[in-house]
């Protein structure tokens, strides 16, 4: 890609300048072998970073060790947010207002109220 990039450039004239190594890229064929030349130790960087990278995962896997997100934990419905409301929240559905309603009332999405009275229904 590096190459491509300065490839269009010096074929539209263009010249590069790095300003930490003040390297000069224009249409000579210095420039081209020296342009090459990132290009290809930057793609070996990149191969090598891969390989640490994967032979890391591999160990850390033979020790044992469980890679990723961890799992949730399934909690108790009384450790829930909502359980302490859980009275007015009945009271609010026997009345007839609406989830979107009680979720404000609540101050939770209504998402959450949702899955909620979900849960609720298979506890009782």
């Amino acid at each position: 890609m590096i190459m491509e990039i300065l490839n269009i450039c010096m074929t539209k004239g263009c010249r590069v300048w790095t300003i930490k190594d003040n390297y000069r890229l224009g249409d000579d064929i210095q420039s081209k072998v020296l342009a090459f030349a990132f290009g290809l130790s930057a793609e070996i960087e990149r191969n090598l970073i891969s390989q640490r990278t994967k032979e890391a995962l591999a160990r850390k896997r033979a020790e044992g060790v469980i890679l990723g997100r961890p799992k949730g934990r399934k909690t108790s419905i009384e450790k829930r947010k909502l359980f302490s409301k859980n009275n007015l929240i009945k009271e609010l559905m026997r009345v007839g207002v609406s989830q979107r309603k009680i979720a404000q009332i609540c101050k939770v999405d209504r998402n959450t109220l949702s899955r909620y009275l979900v849960e609720m229904a298979y506890n009782y």
